[in-house]
């Protein structure tokens, strides 16, 4: 035992602990704890790309009654890796019939079993009733060059909100851009439209995020050209019940000027695999268009982060994914626990979105 305490193994440790406790301390220095606005929560809305897309759907789903809308880019219907049934969910469901339905057994997602699903789960209160999307606006998205996530899946998307009851013209579903798998904006600096490499934000000459919320809250003021707000980065961690969620210790708000005294709505924009700021830093809640149409618009921007982690102690989640098919209840793997209210991690995205409305009008 002596020997080991003097070893190389032992010195690493201690120094890999000693770097892990300032690195907390560092943390808990730095991080602001999420501020509370003059928020109208009934005004909220989500959206996302890849994970985040599939993440989009499943938080729209569970907690539609106080929703008005959603993005989906590149993303398949709620409940999708669920779609195999009567399998469990599972991450190979949702790397073939949820991405590429070529490669899956089961075929694309089967939209009217998802429906089916979908209100068992909200029969017995895990979602919210599905009646609750029917006057909702939702916009899809599907690149022609994405290879990630197929536009069949996309189309089921389009299917399950179908036969939720929205009408056609409250969804805007675009197929027609040669874009790869990515976020779109008009900056040059990004990735050529048709291509699919990181940071995954492309340049097709039109910026997506500002469609999407034009799409879900109808006629806004053009975009400023110059911010008048701020970003928060603030404590996510606060909001953690697991140690499996896969989120990093810091997320990020945009907070338009007028927002510090007016009452504002809120929309929530998920990254997608391998865009957390962790791995990408600002270029997703910082270049991607959002903000500069939420400041003209009293619209706060709320950017929740999941990061990589690679199992044992932590999910296995190499590439910093939200969950849709359940890393997040390693413990119970024929009925995981990742597309309800009470979810990992939407109940701590909800949470946020409380704190955030917590301030008195």
């Amino acid at each position: 035992m002596k020997d080991f305490f003097k070893s190389t193994s032992f010195r690493i440790a201690s120094a890999m602990l000693l770097m892990g406790l300032l690195a907390d301390a560092a943390h808990a220095e730095k991080a602001v704890k999420l501020p509370a606005y003059q928020v109208d929560l009934s005004q909220t809305s989500v959206s996302g790309l890849s994970s985040g897309a599939f993440m989009a759907a499943q938080f729209h789903a569970a907690f539609s009654s106080t929703l008005v809308g959603a993005g989906v880019v590149a993303g398949g219907p709620f409940y999708c890796s669920g779609s195999a049934y009567p399998a469990p969910p599972s991450s190979t469901v949702a790397q073939t019939a949820c991405m590429n339905p070529s490669l899956s057994v089961y075929g694309p997602p089967d939209p009217k079993l998802l429906i089916n699903l979908a209100k068992g789960f909200a029969g017995v209160g895990a979602i919210d009733s599905l009646d609750f999307l029917k006057n909702q606006k939702v916009y899809l998205f599907s690149g022609k060059a994405d290879k990630t996530v197929a536009t069949a899946v996309v189309d089921q998307t389009a299917a399950f909100y179908q036969l939720a009851g929205l009408p056609a013209e409250n969804i805007k579903y675009i197929q027609s851009v040669n874009a790869g798998h990515a976020i779109i904006t008009n900056n040059a600096k990004d990735v050529v439209c048709a291509d699919t490499q990181s940071p995954y934000i492309n340049d097709c000459d039109f910026i997506q995020s500002q469609d999407i919320l034009k799409h879900i809250y109808g006629d806004l003021q053009p975009a400023v050209s110059t911010l008048s707000g701020k970003i928060v980065q603030f404590d996510q961690s606060e909001f953690i019940k697991s140690g499996y969620t896969s989120m990093s210790d810091d997320a990020y708000l945009y907070v338009p000027k007028a927002c510090e005294a007016e009452t504002c709505k809120v929309h929530v924009a998920f990254h997608g695999c391998e865009q957390g700021a962790e791995k990408i830093g600002n270029l997703f809640y910082g270049t991607t268009g959002y903000n500069e149409l939420a400041d003209a618009n009293k619209i706060i921007v709320l950017y929740p982060q999941a990061k990589a982690s690679y199992g044992f102690f932590t999910p296995l989640n190499p590439k910093g994914c939200w969950d849709f098919w359940g890393y997040s209840d390693p413990f119970n793997p024929l009925a995981p626990n990742f597309y309800s209210k009470t979810s990992p991690q939407m109940s701590a995205v909800k949470a946020m979105l409380n704190r955030l409305g917590q301030a008195k009008n």
